[in-house]
């Protein structure tokens, strides 16, 4: 059993463990990105538990255990989890989503239906974690492929809410100029 005990109390001095057994401040930019990481996670959790196309969903649902994996690289320094078979597997599937849909002559309000809307928040959380990886990979060596995926995760993202909108009838949100 890995985590047999919960409360350690190790944290109470403001620090937390990584993977290799060092400790950092738990407001180190290591540690905000792996944050960032983990409510992203959380976000994509919170849209699988919509109704949602089961191709939406099998896909989510992938990415949910690679972000896992992602985390586990941010969490244990010089140790890579993401490659580039992933990023090209998140492009592939952001141009087959993308095939399927009319082309965009206005950008998109996040909303239309609950799903979307939700696919829409997690877009915006992922480019967070993107934003938080890259302020880390300013001072620590990260590999390319976890940034590309992030990037990838956000295109696609936003391509799956406007999928679930359109599964839904639902209208886009178009913006209208003032």
């Amino acid at each position: 059993m890995r985590l047999s005990k919960i409360t350690t109390r190790t944290g109470d001095d403001g620090t937390t463990g990584l993977a290799d057994g060092s400790r950092l401040s738990k407001n180190s930019p290591r540690i905000e990105a792996i944050g960032a990481v983990d409510e992203l996670n959380s976000q994509i959790g919170l849209l699988l538990a919509e109704e949602l196309p089961q191709a939406v969903r099998d896909c989510l649902a992938a990415s949910q255990h690679e972000l896992f994996d992602l985390g586990g690289e941010l969490a244990w320094p010089g140790h890579d989890a993401i490659n580039s078979e992933q990023v090209a597997r998140l492009e592939a599937l952001t141009g087959a989503f993308n095939a399927e849909l009319p082309p965009l002559k206005e950008f998109v309000l996040p909303g239309g239906c609950k799903a979307a809307a939700l696919c829409h928040v997690a877009r915006t959380v992922c480019r967070r974690a993107e934003r938080a990886c890259v302020g880390l990979g300013q001072t620590e060596t990260l590999s390319p492929a976890l940034l590309q995926y992030l990037n990838r995760l956000s295109d696609l993202l936003f391509v799956l809410s406007r999928v679930i909108n359109r599964s839904e009838g639902r209208d886009e949100i178009i913006w209208q100029r003032r």
